[in-house]
């Protein structure tokens, strides 16, 4: 299933959501712009677990965390990625307010990071993308907006379908099967296998639904007459 877009109306322009989109389409194309270079690049600036654990208080590996958020392998990586950022992550910036938007997406990539590092501990591949992120934000979607109707695309063989599906079923069987992926995948033999992070799709995802009630998100707010940057 891919999820189109969603039928949930918002009262806050996103200038959050759309400024991260902005960012991680800037950095998209500065990777492009590297060409042959890019692969030695990743390697000095994004996350990789096993540098992290050999000096995990050294700045610049606290740096690449948040570097690494916004760095991606190819155009269905950032396609994909973005998609799922427009559809859900306007409602939860709408109801966080900006700010507190900007820092539970930061929140999330970071633990969606470290439960990656912690899972793959020997790994020496760069660890990329907003996956972690994002996920957070589905998470705190799933606990916001259940029965929101996510209008999706479903592939049966040759067969294309489009229909309104509630929020609880779309994200909800995404999460379950990044949990049987991550299962699947526990073993001395994925330390360095390449593919997707699942782990931190996972860490990313149960920490949007716990940050989103500790900030507040779980209270309904009457809205101002303006659109308050600050709230």
């Amino acid at each position: 299933m891919l999820p189109l877009s969603d039928h949930n109306p918002r009262t806050l322009t996103p200038v959050v959501n759309y400024l991260l989109i902005a960012i991680n389409v800037w950095v998209f194309f500065w990777e492009f712009s590297l060409g042959r270079n890019l692969d030695r690049a990743l390697y000095v600036v994004a996350f990789i677990p096993a540098r992290f654990w050999y000096a995990p208080l050294y700045p610049p590996n606290i740096v690449r965390i948040l570097i690494s958020m916004f760095l991606h392998g190819g155009w269905l990586h950032i396609g994909g990625n973005m998609l799922y950022l427009w559809i859900f992550g306007d409602n939860i910036e709408d109801r966080l307010g900006h700010v507190r938007y900007g820092i539970f997406y930061l929140l999330c990539g970071f633990i969606a990071t470290m439960t990656h590092a912690v899972m793959n501990a020997a790994s020496t591949l760069p660890s990329i993308g907003a996956s972690g992120a994002i996920a957070g934000v589905l998470g705190a979607y799933l606990i916001l907006f259940p029965r929101a109707q996510v209008k999706t695309l479903i592939p049966i063989f040759v067969f294309i379908f489009i229909r309104d599906i509630p929020a609880v079923i779309v994200l909800g069987l995404w999460f379950v099967l990044q949990l049987f992926v991550g299962v699947a995948s526990i073993g001395p033999q994925a330390a360095n296998a390449g593919g997707v992070a699942v782990f931190a799709h996972i860490g990313g995802f149960v920490a949007g639904m716990l940050l989103v009630a500790l900030m507040g998100g779980l209270r309904r707010r009457p809205r101002p007459a303006y659109d308050d940057f600050w709230r």
